[in-house]
């Protein structure tokens, strides 16, 4: 179910916040819904980065983090969520309609962004579940594409119908008449499921140590000299995932010190 487009409101700042506009509602499974709203023009972020979304409950925000789904040179923010029945926020957010209004906080954070990354030749953006929101916003980013001859996203899901944002990957990025030039050949798109059958099954880090996601992909094994990584989801995959390159040499990255792979912890549960 798809809501549209509703006139845009202007933007209202109140400390901490901006009250923001819901202009799109996409309700994609039982469990998975985006939106998105209208956009302060102060509003300043990099791709990839995360920032405090929620709702004024009895007078007081109730946020958590959400990584910015939209490209930092877009006029709206998109966001990609869970649903939590039970959740404080997202039993709330997930009945919001075009017209409703948001919190959004004034300060973007987070670690998923290229300059805590050092130079290199490909970049893997490894997601599960609704960790694939700031690969969304770094795979339209045409700086990505300046800094690395090859970028792949996976994203790692339970059920086929979880693989939200296929169609763009698969077709609508192709197909944008200025993003296209701009990724030329450079992009791949990896999705995997785990518990239904599809082309490709299995936890990203089982298809990593058995060698299929670059036997699939037709590339070598990583390599610390020219593979750089971003890793988003929820704890135990990051751990898994931590280890996984620690133990081929990786080292962890940040803005103070660029490495060979960043992550990101701030993952909405609730």
């Amino acid at each position: 179910m798809t809501e549209t487009i509703a006139p845009a409101a202007p933007t209202k700042k109140a400390g901490a916040f901006f009250t923001e506009t819901v202009t799109f509602v996409q309700h994609w499974t039982p469990e998975l819904f985006s939106f998105r709203t209208t956009r302060d023009p102060s509003l300043r972020f990099q791709s990839g980065q995360f920032l405090m979304v929620g709702l004024e409950v009895d007078g007081k925000p109730l946020v958590r983090a959400y990584s910015v789904a939209s490209p930092a040179w877009h006029d709206e923010l998109e966001f990609y969520s869970i649903k939590v029945q039970d959740g404080p926020l997202t039993s709330r957010l997930q009945k919001i309609k075009v017209g409703d209004q948001v919190l959004v906080g004034r300060k973007p954070t987070g670690t998923l962004v290229l300059d805590g990354l050092k130079p290199g030749k490909r970049l893997y953006m490894l997601g599960t579940g609704t960790g694939l929101a700031p690969w969304l916003s770094l795979a339209r980013d045409p700086e990505v594409y300046d800094r690395f001859d090859q970028v792949i996203v996976t994203h790692t899901v339970r059920g086929v119908g979880d693989l939200n944002y296929r169609e763009m990957f698969e077709h609508d990025l192709a197909q944008d008449e200025i993003l296209s030039e701009v990724i030329g050949g450079k992009l791949t798109y990896y999705p995997t499921v785990t518990r239904e059958p599809f082309k490709t099954q299995g936890r990203i880090t089982t298809l990593i140590e058995s060698g299929k996601l670059f036997e699939d992909l037709g590339l070598p094994p990583l390599d610390p000299a020219v593979d750089r990584l971003m890793l988003c989801g929820g704890p135990s995959v990051l751990a898994d995932l931590k280890a996984l390159l620690e133990a081929r040499g990786y080292e962890e990255g940040s803005l103070a010190k660029p490495g060979d792979y960043v992550l990101e912890r701030a993952f909405v549960e609730t």
